[in-house]
């Protein structure tokens, strides 16, 4: 019964015990991914017995591992054989250049998961039971984002694509980039790429920073690549940027917090200057699209005040901050984009 059919009256027991059960599908893709099940499969094991030789495991756990994932749609399953689904195969067997198994790393983390080890505490106090800062400290969660920035390139790759033809559009190249947040540094070496004269000034934790300059430097663009490492609230961007980067960032604050932030990147930029937006930003009945809606949930156990903003909630901030318009741009992944001009 589908979530649509529930919500209109018609009681759906398995709702709840695929709900309550929902940590189980967690572990079993993360496992999955583990044993690299998924490119085995790919690269013709199709019996538990020759998985287990692969994957070196055991025959029953294979069996069981893979009719779980034919249940939830990454597998196929045909006289005792199996097969990868167009998912699992795109996204999930390390071969595929739109892998994005590596994601487990940081998603599936001990760390970031123990967030919501006790919702309904969380729920009381309104914020996130993580150490002060939560996802912002440094010292307790500056090692989750430099795995975030090793694992979580792959999963913008689109993104980071649509966003570079945005930049480039009409003929306008940019030439000098700042980079907010940059981590793996996917969107500014997407921009770079596409503009041969823009430099890009990358600014994140010194830590993070080091992966996204090697990133740099196996893409070509080491030469036109600068590092800002520091705190975005406190570094000194410096001037003349025509284009700002602001990637998955400012959902980690309260409104007055992102207001802040604009007006100092608001400074930084030339009169004709752009910010992109990248966000989960949900309707204004903050229920769909389900990605974007559910985002705000990471928030709450995560940050002590980030949230999942609406687009009438960010044309808000951007003109509190000396924005003059604001465009909101689809794209084809759960984010989406905000174009803004000064």
């Amino acid at each position: 019964m589908s979530n649509e059919a529930a919500s209109a009256g018609a009681p759906d027991p398995a709702l709840v015990w695929h709900t309550l059960n929902g940590y189980q599908r967690t572990a079993v893709l993360k496992g999955a991914i583990e044993l690299d099940l998924f490119t085995a499969v790919g690269e013709g094991a199709e019996t538990p017995a020759s998985l287990a030789t692969r994957c070196r495991a055991s025959e029953r756990g294979m069996r069981i591992l893979c009719d779980y994932l034919t249940v939830l749609g990454f597998l196929s399953k045909q006289d005792g054989k199996y097969s990868l689904t167009p998912t699992s195969a795109v996204f999930l067997d390390h071969r595929s250049p739109a892998s994005m198994s590596s994601a487990v790393k940081f998603l599936a983390s001990p760390k970031l998961m123990s967030a919501f080890s006790d919702v309904a505490e969380t729920v009381r106090r309104g914020t996130t039971l993580l150490p002060e800062g939560g996802s912002m400290n440094e010292a307790e969660f500056g090692g989750e984002w430099i795995t975030f920035a090793e694992s979580m390139k792959p999963l913008i790759a689109p993104a980071a694509e649509h966003m570079a033809k945005v930049a480039v559009e009409g003929g306008t190249h940019p030439r000098k980039v700042l980079d907010i947040a940059a981590g793996h540094g996917g969107f500014g070496i997407a921009v770079a790429s596409r503009a041969p004269q823009a430099t890009i000034v990358a600014q994140d934790l010194a830590g993070v920073l080091k992966v996204a300059q090697e990133n740099a430097r196996k893409a070509g663009v080491i030469d036109r690549y600068q590092l800002l490492p520091g705190d975005a609230f406190k570094v000194d961007f410096g001037t003349g940027y025509d284009l700002v980067l602001l990637t998955n960032f400012l959902h980690h604050f309260d409104e007055s917090t992102c207001e802040t932030l604009l007006k100092r990147i608001h400074a930084c930029m030339t009169p004709y200057g752009r910010v992109m937006t990248l966000e989960f930003i949900p309707n204004s009945d903050r229920v769909s699209p389900p990605i974007a809606a559910m985002f705000s949930m990471v928030m709450l156990g995560t940050t002590p005040s980030g949230d999942a903003y609406t687009m009438e909630q960010f044309d808000r901030m951007f003109r509190a901050a000396g924005f003059s318009r604001n465009e909101l741009q689809e794209l084809s992944t759960p984010h989406r984009l905000i174009v803004s001009s000064k």
